[in-house]
């Protein structure tokens, strides 16, 4: 302070002449400030100008064209199209069914289209009068327990929660479901009677497939009820016998840049070679096979625990949830399709669709080899649909073998039961029937354009990301069994798993995968007591659930009971994850173990007799602590079975009259406390 205080007085003593200087100085400075600040102000105000009105220039094509795109009045009318079928497809049948009805449109003098609800503006359905005889229908499939598709995910959010006025659109559904499922065609149902809700005209009743059943008969059986009544609607006619009509035209590459060609990619050329996230089902992650291990002791089944790594993939998972894995065809049926065919299976090509107004360029992604198509992405193991033995019957030059092709594709009765009988319940897949049929030799490239899309598979995850943040766990049984035609059909996913060996430095332990969320949760309060029955490979989401609460107990956290009544298996070698179990019930995390072994006796033993056997236990855990229950595996049988006597239990020991125990159980679910995760 002392040395400012003398500064500041040395300041104040200059001389009087030297204070006038300083003044007439900061007055030419203050006049060269204002001079300068003016300038750039001038400056900057007519650049600024000319900066406005730059963005003003070009009109606005590149805003207006997504807008377009995302209205399908607009192709439709750009098109000629005045019939349009939306899809909501998991595994591929609603889009194929889609794609079936919209083709059969030109027999009525009418044009059709097919479309993904995702691509589009699904308000612009009150538009769709403006188009003469317009009719939307919907192949809408049901998801889980009662969800829709992923793809069909935002309509059904628009349809909730708009109010438009739909007086004006004309519609029909054909839903496709699964009877042994608790919300059977839910989102059928839902779409059918929302739309009539908001004043839309429905012209044909509603369709309800079920996959449990025939759902290729289910659907032949509304459509040929469909179409008279739209040709009474609008008052048209077929104009001929249905015909076969290419959707696309094949190009051969005999000259191309390899690096151009698709090798199995799901979407972006070469994105197996140059990995980078977010991965979904069009943009899977290559995980290395770090473990592949049988699990049951001999017997005639091959069980199976592999691990994936995903290390540096940012993907994350929670107990529960679903790993999507695509699979790979075995060589073997590639190689014999090929020579069957005579066609040399390394000729690049692409299949490319003759409408060029199409959204969907390809059947798949092109260019690529015959032998990539039949491998990666085509479905040759399940047995074809009537729609593709239509059209194959024109290759078929011995009379005969036509007539049987023709007859099984037709409306009859009779060809619906010999389709019934020589092609699925005789598993015949396509190479099968062109074995069976030695005139029928189509062209490789429409066959290929016939086959339907190889779907992606999806297991239960048998692991928690609390201990395992860098793996995923997979439990699976390889599917193998002998048809009533002698041969032996081995399951797509399940034996191409089996040989996937670990190993550091091939591309053999690679597996193309993506993580599916799942409502199939533990409950937020960690001291809810859960109970959990997943016979046989139903197990793999509970060995996730179990580490979990494991994990957290290590972490000085307190999990609620939990009761494992389900660990069942036919017999005591396919007893899975044994030892695991024996030592999470010897730590306390499992309160009860009770292990079922249905052949190990002579008479019989499943899980819904374990239940009654705990009884008591089990009622106490639901009515007075809050229990969650937990259903994994079979939906045929089995979860028939369990819920059947959830209903007895609560019926017996809550004194209550049968439909009062099934409203009980009904309104757990509803609360999210009777969960299920299930297939058929």
């Amino acid at each position: 302070l002392t040395v400012m205080g003398d500064a500041g007085m040395g300041l104040n003593v200059s001389p009087p002449d030297n204070t006038a200087q300083q003044d007439s100085l900061f007055s030419m400075t203050d006049v060269f400030l204002i001079s300068l600040i003016t300038g750039v102000f001038t400056y900057w105000f007519f650049f600024r100008k000319k900066k406005e009105e730059v963005p003003e220039l070009p009109k606005m094509p590149s805003v207006a064209a997504p807008v377009r795109d995302s209205s399908f009045i607009e192709k439709m009318k750009k098109t000629g199209r005045n019939i349009v079928v939306f899809y909501g497809s998991q595994t591929g049948t609603a889009e194929e069914f889609a794609n079936r009805l919209a083709k059969d449109a030109h027999r009525y003098g009418l044009r059709g289209m097919a479309a993904d609800p995702e691509e589009y503006d699904l308000s612009d359905l009150s538009r769709l009068s403006e188009i003469d005889k317009s009719l939307a229908v919907f192949c809408m499939a049901t998801y889980g327990e009662g969800d829709p598709t992923d793809n069909a995910q935002d309509f059904y959010d628009w349809l909730q929660e708009t109010d438009a006025d739909l007086s004006g659109l004309r519609f029909a559904v054909f839903g496709l479901g699964n009877k042994t499922y608790e919300h059977f065609n839910a989102m059928g149902k839902y779409v059918d009677k929302r739309l009539e809700e908001l004043g839309a005209q429905r012209i044909f009743e509603l369709g309800l497939g079920d996959d449990d059943g025939n759902l290729e008969e289910d659907f032949i059986t509304w459509r040929e009820q469909f179409w008279p009544a739209v040709c009474e609607h609008f008052g048209v006619e077929a104009t001929g016998e249905e015909s076969s009509i290419r959707q696309y035209e094949l190009v051969v590459h005999t000259d191309v840049n390899m690096n151009k060609v698709y090798t199995g990619e799901m979407g972006r050329l070469k994105s197996y070679e140059n990995q980078k996230p977010p991965f979904d089902a069009k943009n899977p992650f290559l995980a290395q096979v770090t473990e592949n291990r049988k699990l049951n002791e001999g017997g005639e089944r091959h069980l199976m625990h592999l691990e994936l790594d995903i290390s540096n993939s940012k993907i994350r998972y929670e107990s529960g949830d679903h790993v999507a894995v695509y699979p790979a065809n075995d060589s073997s049926l590639v190689n014999q399709i090929g020579e069957i065919l005579g066609t040399d299976l390394d000729t690049v090509m692409s299949l490319n669709n003759l409408d060029e107004e199409s959204n969907k360029k390809h059947p798949f992604p092109c260019p690529t080899s015959y032998r990539t198509a039949l491998t990666y992405y085509l479905d040759i193991t399940n047995p074809p649909r009537t729609n593709v033995l239509y059209e194959l019957a024109q290759y078929a030059t011995d009379a005969g073998e036509q007539e049987r092709l023709r007859k099984m594709a037709s409306s009859a009765a009779e060809g619906k039961a010999l389709y019934l009988s020589w092609v699925v319940e005789a598993r015949r897949n396509i190479l099968a029937i062109l074995q069976d049929m030695p005139s029928l030799r189509p062209p490789i490239d429409h066959l290929c354009e016939l086959l339907p899309r190889l779907q992606a598979r999806y297991y239960s995850i048998a692991s928690s990301s609390k201990v395992h943040p860098n793996a995923i766990h997979i439990c699976a049984v390889m599917v193998e069994y002998e048809t009533k035609t002698g041969r032996l059909n081995k399951g797509v996913a399940t034996n191409w798993l089996k040989n996937k060996v670990p190993n550091k430095n091939g591309s053999n332990s690679l597996v193309p995968m993506y993580v599916r969320k799942s409502q199939f949760r533990l409950p937020f309060k960690l001291s809810t007591p859960v109970i959990m029955i997943g016979p046989g490979t139903g197990i793999a989401p509970f060995i996730g659930f179990i580490q979990e609460r494991a994990w957290l107990k290590q972490q000085g956290e307190c999990p609620g009971t939990s009761l494992g009544t389900g660990a069942a298996a036919e017999r005591c070698s396919d007893y899975l994850y044994r030892e695991e179990l024996a030592r999470f019930h010897q730590e306390g995390v499992l309160t009860q173990l009770n292990v079922a072994f249905s052949r190990d006796q002579a008479e019989k033993v499943y899980v819904q007799h374990l239940m009654k056997k705990n009884k008591e236990s089990i009622w106490k855990m639901v009515n007075e602590g809050n229990a969650h229950i937990y259903v994994c595996g079979d939906a045929r049988n089995m979860a028939r079975d369990v819920q059947n006597t959830f209903y007895e239990i609560v019926a017996e020991l809550g004194d209550m009259s049968q439909p009062q125990a099934v409203d009980y159980v009904k309104k757990l679910m509803t609360k999210g406390r009777y969960s299920l995760d299930v297939w058929s």
